[in-house]
């Protein structure tokens, strides 16, 4: 439950399975209760859904009546509504699950003039609705409701005689799906349109007065990611040194390091590299002293383009997609065919990944503020999204006619002339210059 007291603190409630068909009956939303005899608990560690930490837990000596009549004080919705660069922080994390609010720019691939169909035949497509949001303060987002989430928002969105405009989704979870920033429903959530509630209907108030926020979307450029060279992925990052962004990159694996392991142990959660403790394993983006560890690729391969040469991270996903198996498992299958403890063992690099040498990929390259700086000159792989063709090379813009020279001679390193090395640099600038 979630439950709103008349000072405006918003809690979590919470009923255990042995006395929730005593309180399922008489328990409504919307209406207003006293309760007693009830105790405080820590709220669990993931999935916040209230900014207040303690849990409010009824017991069997609790007595919960209902109040009949209404009392102003005591609001019936409390949102926490936040922003993009809010989700962008806590991606991953399973910490805090906020609402978000925007205006419909596509669902399940279609504009909003054209009513979508409704897939209920198969059961993954029809549990689940993609739903393109633009936000007040950021880009496009994807926001993906799952079963009853699903079921509610097409029920509201056929009901409307009017196609919706404004979407509010309560306690989303967000994620990086494919290296895009992603809002993902829990059970928890609940959907609103346009006129519904407060924040929707400010919203809605607010896309009247802006009316070019309005404008139509190709469901392709929404949904495309921007293909750059190794070169102009540099210059982004010196343009934009702060920011983390997503691009495709088109470019031919050029060799494999080799000596190192090829993976790295990271919380199963976050996917982020665990530090060894004295007893566990720690987490040092969860803050879990105790978690999970899972075997994630880390491989590095340089690779080039026709303009530069680069090294290129794969991590995770991009590794299975080369090898065809999770990290977990090769490891597993190496010790069992070696035998011993997998902690001792060394597992080579898999042969797929020097096989891939030559071969030219389309990567899904994530940049961040510690790409390019003086101690490190890597791009991190989220994705190889599919095989690809380097495209041609560009010409230079006025190129000078080349000319035949002769070199009458070349001058001594000693005596302070010129070396060997420098006397060919000269007769190639000699050569370009014509």
């Amino acid at each position: 439950m979630l439950m709103i007291d008349s000072e405006g603190t918003v809690a979590q409630g919470f009923i255990g399975q042995n006395r929730r068909n005593q309180y399922k009956k008489e328990l409504k939303r919307g209406r207003i209760y006293t309760l007693t005899n009830y105790y405080a608990s820590n709220s669990k560690v993931m999935y916040h859904v209230a900014d207040q930490r303690l849990v409010i837990c009824i017991s069997h000596a609790s007595e919960l009546r209902k109040v009949e009549e209404d009392i102003e004080a005591i609001l019936t919705e409390c949102f926490r509504i936040h922003s993009f660069a809010d989700f962008e922080a806590n991606c991953d994390l399973r910490g805090d699950l906020h609402d978000v609010v925007g205006h419909l720019k596509l669902v399940d691939g279609h504009p909003l003039h054209q009513r979508p169909v409704w897939c209920t035949k198969d059961d993954s497509a029809s549990r689940k609705v993609m739903i393109h949001l633009q936000l007040k303060d950021g880009p496009v987002i994807n926001v993906y409701l799952w079963d009853e989430a699903a079921d509610n928002f097409r029920v509201k969105f056929d009901a409307c005689a009017d196609t919706p405009m404004v979407l509010l989704v309560t306690t989303v979870n967000p994620k990086r799906l494919g290296g895009k920033l992603c809002l993902s429903s829990m059970s928890s959530s609940r959907v609103f349109l346009d006129e519904e509630v407060d924040p929707t209907k400010e919203y809605l108030t607010w896309l009247t007065m802006n009316p070019g926020a309005t404008s139509s979307v190709n469901p392709v450029e929404v949904v495309k990611a921007e293909t750059l060279t190794i070169s102009e992925i540099a210059a982004f990052i010196k343009r934009e040194p702060a920011k983390v962004a997503y691009f495709d990159c088109i470019a031919t694996i050029d060799d494999v390091k080799l000596g190192t392991e090829g993976y790295y142990i990271a919380c199963k959660d976050c996917q982020t590299k665990l530090n060894r403790g004295p007893t566990t394993l720690l987490c040092p983006k969860c803050g879990n002293e105790n978690a999970t560890a899972v075997a994630n690729y880390r491989v590095e391969k340089s690779v080039y383009d026709n303009e530069e040469q680069r090294t290129f991270i794969i991590l995770g996903d991009a590794g299975k997609e080369l090898t065809g198996r999770k990290a977990t498992e090769l490891i597993d299958t190496y010790v069992e065919e070696n035998g011993g403890n997998g902690a001792e063992l060394e597992v080579p690099l898999p042969q797929c990944f020097i096989d891939a040498i030559g071969q030219t990929k389309k990567f899904r390259i994530k940049v961040a503020p510690y790409n390019f700086t003086s101690t490190r000159l890597s791009l991190t792989d989220t994705k190889i999204v599919s095989s690809a063709v380097l495209p041609p090379k560009n010409p230079p813009l006025n190129t000078p006619p080349e000319t035949e020279v002769e070199i009458s001679d070349v001058a001594k390193s000693s005596g302070g002339g010129t070396s060997a090395t420098d006397g060919q640099k000269n007769a190639k600038r000699t050569k370009r210059s014509g």
